[in-house]
Parts: C-alpha cells; sequence; structure tokens
C-alpha cells in the first residue's frame, strides 16, 4: 500500500494494494468530494494523463466554482475548447442550463397546449424556474448528454463535479426521474384508454388508435434516457466514480458517508486520491512535525474505514498549482504511480 508521510511512494513488492491504473481503461471519470480536497486539481491532471497516452478526452466541470479555466490558463465555456492535441475541455454552467432548459420546455408546450390553457402554462412555466431540483435536472440532461456520446467522439469523459452533496444528488436522478416517469407514464396510459372508451361508446368515434399521444412519446424518450445513463453508471467496466480526500477529519466523514451512498444506488467507486500530504522534511520542524503526526492518525483513520479501496497519494507542494507551476508535477505524479509510460513520438 503507499504509506503514510510519503506521499508519492510507488508501490513496492510487499504491498497489498494496486494503484487504480484501471481508471485510465474507463471511458468515464468521475472526480467527486468536499469542496477545496483538490478535486478540480487531481481530474485536470488525470485528464492531462489520459490525454497524454492518445486518447481523445474530454474534461467537463459542473463544479459551479468553475477553476478549470484558472488551472488550465485558457477560457472554458459551454462549448468544448481544445486545449492540447488530444485534450479537450468545458465548463458547464448549471443555472445557465436550468434556463435554457425551461425555455425550451416552454417552446415545446406552446405548440402542444390550446390557446386558451396557455395563460396558466406561463405562469407555471416561470414558477419552474425557481423550482427547487431545477438546477439538478438541467444540468442532469447535459451530463446524460455529453456521457451517452462518449464512445461516439470521445475515448475518455472526465468529470470535475461539484462538492459531495450536489454530485450525489445528480448521480441519484436517474433512478428517481425514472422511477417518477413511470409513474407518470401509468397514469397517463389509463387516462387514454378511458378516453378512449367514451369516444368509443358516447361519441362513436375510437380515435386513431395507431397514433401516439405527445407526451408520452416525450416521457418515454426521457425514460430511455434515464435508464441508458443508469445502465452507464452502473457499469464497472466503463465508469469509475474517484473521490478525493485530504487526510482530515471532516473529508474523511464525508467520503465515508459518500462511498456508503454510492454503493447503496450500485456506483462504482473505483478508489481514493489522498491529497496534500506532508513531506518527510516536514519532521525537521515542530510545527509541520505535530502536524503530519496528526496526519498519520488521519491516514489510518482512512485506512480503517476504506482501506479495501485502491489508493493515490499526493504531496503537499511549495505553491500553489497552476498550469505554469506545480501541474506537471502533479500529472507525473500520477504517471508514477500507476506505471504509465507515454507513447514515444
Amino acid at each position: 500500500m503507499l504509506t503514510a508521510g510519503r506521499p508519492g511512494r510507488a508501490p513496492g513488492p510487499g504491498d497489498d494494494r494496486t494503484p487504480p491504473r484501471h481508471w485510465l481503461d474507463r471511458p468515464l471519470v468521475f472526480f467527486g468530494g468536499k469542496g477545496g480536497v483538490g478535486k478540480t486539481t487531481c481530474a485536470v491532471a488525470w485528464a492531462l494523463a489520459a490525454s497524454r497516452l492518445g486518447r481523445r478526452t474530454l474534461l467537463v466541470s459542473t463544479d459551479p466554482a468553475h477553476s478549470t479555466s484558472d488551472l488550465l490558463g485558457v477560457a472554458l465555456g459551454a462549448a468544448e475548447r481544445r486545449v492540447t492535441e488530444h485534450l479537450w475541455a468545458q465548463e458547464i454552467d448549471a443555472a445557465k442550463e436550468a434556463e435554457e432548459y425551461v425555455d425550451r420546455i416552454r417552446i415545446d408546450l406552446l405548440r402542444r397546449v390550446p390557446e386558451r390553457m396557455r395563460p396558466e402554462m406561463e405562469r407555471q412555466v416561470e414558477m419552474a424556474r425557481v423550482t427547487p431540483g431545477a438546477e439538478e435536472a438541467a444540468l442532469f440532461d447535459r451530463v446524460a448528454e455529453i456521457a451517452l456520446a462518449q464512445g461516439d467522439t470521445w475515448d475518455a469523459i472526465v468529470f470535475d463535479t461539484a462538492p459531495t452533496g450536489h454530485t450525489l444528488r445528480l448521480l441519484a436522478l436517474p433512478e428517481l426521474l425514472q422511477t417518477w416517469i413511470d409513474g407518470l407514464l401509468d397514469r397517463r396510459q389509463r387516462i387514454q384508454k378511458l378516453s378512449e372508451l367514451w369516444r368509443r361508446n358516447l361519441v362513436g368515434d375510437g380515435g386513431d388508435e395507431e397514433a401516439q399521444d405527445p407526451v408520452e412519446r416525450v416521457l418515454g424518450a426521457r425514460r430511455r434516457t434515464f435508464h441508458q445513463l443508469r445502465e452507464r453508471l452502473l457499469d464497472s467496466e466503463r465508469t469509475v466514480f474517484a473521490f478525493v480526500l485530504t487526510a482530515e477529519r471532516l473529508p474523511i466523514l464525508e467520503t465515508g458517508r459518500a462511498v456508503a451512498t454510492l454503493r447503496r444506488h450500485g456506483v462504482p467507486v473505483g478508489g481514493l486520491v489522498v491529497n496534500r500530504l506532508l513531506p518527510d522534511s516536514a519532521a525537521e520542524h515542530s510545527f509541520l512535525a505535530a502536524r503530519r503526526a496528526q496526519e498519520r492518525v488521519h491516514l489510518e483513520e482512512i485506512e480503517a474505514e476504506l482501506g479495501e479501496l485502491p489508493r493515490l497519494s499526493l504531496p503537499l507542494l511549495p505553491r500553489d498549482v497552476d498550469a505554469s507551476d506545480g501541474l506537471e508535477a502533479i500529472v507525473a505524479e500520477l504517471e508514477r504511480q500507476c506505471a504509465v509510460e507515454r507513447p514515444s513520438g
């Protein structure tokens, strides 16, 4: 295993844990964790490492903080932007996605709703703009669109997600929304059958039984999308969720709860990245030595609570990480621990 106090030490013959090199083989990698633990740094570094293997890689930030632009030193938006030969990146604005999402629904409803019902429809649409969960639903649609297109365009997609609570709600949506839509479709179909029966018996017109209800068609399409994304998220051969944490009490507690939640939903947890570990030289200074001793205690807690998960360890660097300083060191450390050899030429 990776030894506490020696961040970045490569596993030796006596170690019992294999670093999660298999993440590089997964088309979808989600990086999550408590805010401020270095998720974005790890996601960006991993995406760079994957792209340098010649894989067409897309880095997607769903974190409202949107630090990806700052870290890469390029301006990013909703559209994919090429960063290196094999790496593209984009930042999704959940609030903007929600506005566009509601606008699309409004336009669709205007085509389907009788004119007399439009004032009430407009009122309901405006209420939907501020409904709790609107941003998560819109973000979910965007993530689904990106993830399900993976095989057509990208060899790998790396998601830098929002802090843990937001991400867990997002990942739970496929199951929740599919159940909700199943209920809507069931009620809709029962109403349709009663309506057809009424027309036959009282009007003598059974209607066009072959014509599909447009609402049912829309709901059915969304149900298929939810089902496809859920299948993709639960496929451990294609998807992995990596938790980033620091050797501190609160990140450890939050990570433990999050791992348990994902496992209940069947989402594959690929392992941990323990970030910002103090170097051996910290023992030379009394303050840092005390911090390092506390760090060892927390590393033992990680081992006790989450020891079965593959784990990478990254050092605390002397300076802030950005495109010009520190990021390459993180990439190199990830590659070294995973025994990655870049293709020549």
